[in-house]
C-alpha cells in the first residue's frame, strides 16, 4: 500500500506507531539494485521543468499523469520499477506527460535531510538532461542518503555543475516550493498517481506493470 504522509502531526504519530509499516519501510528502503544493462524507462523524452514539478513527456499529450513521490520512499521504487515503467512507455506512445512532485516530507519522520538532498539532486539532473537515468539508478539503489554516489552509476551526469548543485544544495528553494506542492494537493501519500486530475491505480496496481497498463488503459490513456 502506498506511504501515508503526515504534515502537521508527524512526531505525534510517529511516537504512536500510527505510521507503522509505513516508517520501517521508508526510513532505509531495501530495494534490489538494477542492472547496469537495464533499460531505463524515460530516456530520451522530452523532460522540462515547469515550476515546482519535472516534467516528462511531449507537451501536447492528451492526458497528463501527475505523480507524488518522496525519493526516500520503499514504495516509490517499487512503484518506479513496475507501474512507473507502464507510464514510462506510455509517455513514450505520445499518449501521456508526466509530472512528477517530488516530496520530502519523510525527513520530517525519519531524521536527516536525505529526501532534500535527493530531491535537490533530481532537480540537477533535469538541468544535466538526465532526469530518467538518475531517477532509475536513485531508486533501484536505495541511494538518497549519497546522491553523488547514486551519480557515479549514471553515464555522463558527473561534471562540475552537477557536482556543485549538489553539494551546495543549490535547488533548496524548488526544493521547499515541490513539498509544498505535495502538502497542498492534498494526496494521502506517496506513491500516489492522478490521471487527469483522478487518482489512479489504488493498491497492488501500483506495483505490477501489467495491471498498472490495463488502469492506464481504463483511464482513457
Amino acid at each position: 500500500m502506498p506511504v501515508r504522509r503526515t504534515v502537521h502531526v508527524v512526531v505525534a504519530l510517529a511516537a504512536a506507531g500510527v505510521v507503522g509499516l509505513a516508517g520501517a519501510g521508508c526510513s532505509s528502503p531495501s530495494v534490489a539494485s538494477a542492472s547496469p544493462s537495464t533499460p531505463v524507462a524515460g530516456t530520451g523524452l522530452t523532460t522540462v521543468v515547469e515550476g515546482p514539478k519535472i516534467v516528462v513527456g511531449e507537451a501536447d499529450a492528451p492526458h497528463t499523469a501527475t505523480v507524488y513521490l518522496d525519493p526516500r520512499c520503499s514504495y516509490c521504487a517499487k512503484f518506479e520499477e513496475s507501474g512507473g515503467v507502464a507510464l514510462a512507455e506510455a509517455a513514450g506512445d505520445g499518449k501521456v506527460r508526466i509530472e512528477y512532485v517530488v516530496a520530502s516530507f519523510l525527513d520530517a519522520r525519519s531524521g536527516g535531510t536525505a529526501s532534500a538532498r535527493a530531491a535537490n539532486a533530481l532537480r540537477a539532473a533535469a538541468e544535466a538532461g538526465k532526469f530518467a537515468e538518475f531517477q532509475s539508478a536513485l531508486f533501484a539503489g536505495g541511494g538518497a542518503e549519497d546522491p553523488l554516489r547514486v551519480a557515479d552509476r549514471v553515464e555522463g551526469l558527473r561534471g562540475a555543475d552537477f557536482d556543485r548543485a549538489v553539494r551546495e544544495d543549490s535547488y533548496r528553494g524548488w526544493v521547499a516550493s515541490a513539498e509544498k506542492t505535495f502538502e497542498d494537493s492534498g494526496v494521502g501519500g506517496t506513491p500516489t498517481v492522478l490521471v487527469d486530475g483522478q487518482q489512479v491505480g489504488v493498491g497492488g496496481a501500483l506495483y505490477d506493470q501489467g495491471a498498472f497498463a490495463r488502469v492506464l488503459r481504463d483511464a482513457g490513456v
